[in-house]
């Protein structure tokens, strides 16, 4: 597998975006158009909000007809918790997206992310899918990229090529999440482009089947969205023998997926608002894949453990504390607890009580951009990581002045 650096869903062969100012926000990107040249296999993952936004309602039953062609996707606005009027205005943007590219309307998926409880300016959103329709390009990708964001600092972007049957793959994604970001897919909005020929329910079962290792192990604040995304359209223009089953070939794919999810996810969790730095919870030798992955997302969402990475303070003890109210059997007199950074690593706790350590290297690996804290159970061979972020003074600032 080849990394396509600097690349996006548009790199993609068959695919073509676009990302406008269409009044939304004062002086920002902030609508965008994916549209693939032939109709595309589709597939999608949405929020477990009971709360659902106007657009998640309309794509769940969007996304069951075999085929999309386009999405549309709004910043500024989640059109969330806006009745029927908001269902309708979500309507309105694929009738709109439809009409303006010559599709049916059932093939366009419509996403939104921002303030909840406001209801939509249809006649900018109206004037808007006209203009990004008419500005669809092959160099589009970043502007979408940009257009998608609310409180993000930077866009979240990847593409990835390789092989399958002798074709050229590709693969390529943006996503957009900064706060209200916790497993069970915050607000986090991710599309994914390819040219793969693969029937829809092995695309549907591989998608479900990704985010649970990608998307579901980040945490920001704790808070899951009314909005949560995922989208993937495969346009089949590689030229392969089409996956149906789960052969080499799906395999092959599904690792190419895994490693797009994966690497949006720590984007997305490196992100996170007012963060410094992103945190990483491995955890091995587990009883089960479930046991880890408790483990792990206990210890990447508990707001002790993410205030003492922001002060660089090397109190393991929060960590214990946190797997012990994680729901996972342990044992916490066997427990292991490690530090390290791109370049060193340190052991601070050993069967469940501390060691001693030099103070001085825990702090410089906490300095880190990337700290990840391994946890060895000692008690299985399973394993799981969880993606999150500290939680510093300017996530407060962001959030108390962030209006719903």
């Amino acid at each position: 597998m080849i990394i396509l650096k600097d690349k996006t869903i548009t790199d993609v062969p068959g695919f073509t975006s676009s990302g406008i100012h269409s009044g939304l926000k004062k002086n920002k990107k902030d609508l965008c158009v994916i549209f693939s040249e032939v109709p595309a296999t589709s597939a999608g993952v949405f929020t477990k909000n009971k709360v659902q936004a106007a657009p998640v309602v309309l794509d769940i039953e969007t996304i069951k007809h075999e085929k999309s062609q386009a999405i549309v996707v709004n910043s500024g606005n989640a059109n969330a918790c806006t009745g029927e009027q908001g269902l309708e205005n979500a309507k309105f943007m694929a009738q709109k997206t439809a009409q303006c590219l010559g599709i049916d309307e059932k093939s366009v998926l419509v996403s939104s992310t921002g303030i909840i409880g406001v209801q939509l300016p249809m006649d900018k959103i109206s004037s808007g899918i006209e203009k990004a329709c008419s500005s669809l390009s092959v160099d589009g990708g970043d502007d979408s990229a940009h257009a998608i964001m609310t409180t993000d600092s930077y866009t979240k972007q990847i593409a990835v090529q390789f092989e399958i049957d002798g074709k050229d793959i590709f693969i390529g994604g943006i996503a957009k999440g900064s706060g209200m970001i916790h497993p069970n897919m915050g607000t986090m909005l991710s599309f994914i482009t390819t040219n793969i020929s693969i029937e829809k329910d092995m695309l549907s079962n591989m998608l479900k089947d990704s985010i649970e290792d990608s998307y579901n192990m980040i945490s920001v604040d704790g808070d899951t969205s009314t909005n949560d995304t995922v989208i993937i359209l495969a346009n089949g223009l590689a030229g392969n023998k089409a996956v149906s089953k789960e052969d080499d070939s799906y395999h092959k794919f599904k690792e190419a997926l895994d490693y797009v999810n994966k690497e949006l996810s720590k984007m997305i969790a490196a992100d996170g608002e007012g963060a410094t730095k992103l945190i990483e919870a491995h955890v091995l030798n587990a009883p089960s894949k479930e046991e880890a992955k408790l483990c792990a997302k206990s210890v990447i969402t508990s707001s002790l453990v993410k205030a003492a990475f922001f002060g660089n303070n090397s109190n393991w003890g929060r960590i214990l504390c946190a797997l012990g109210y994680s729901g996972a059997e342990i044992v916490p007199d066997k427990v292991a607890i490690f530090f390290k950074d791109d370049s060193d690593s340190i052991q601070i706790a050993e069967n469940g009580i501390g060691i001693d350590f030099d103070e001085d290297k825990a702090q410089k690996i906490m300095k880190s951009g990337h700290v990840i804290i391994t946890i060895d159970l000692k008690m299985g061979d399973y394993s799981a990581t969880a993606w999150g972020c500290d939680l510093s003074y300017d996530y407060i600032k962001v959030n108390a002045m962030y209006k719903s």
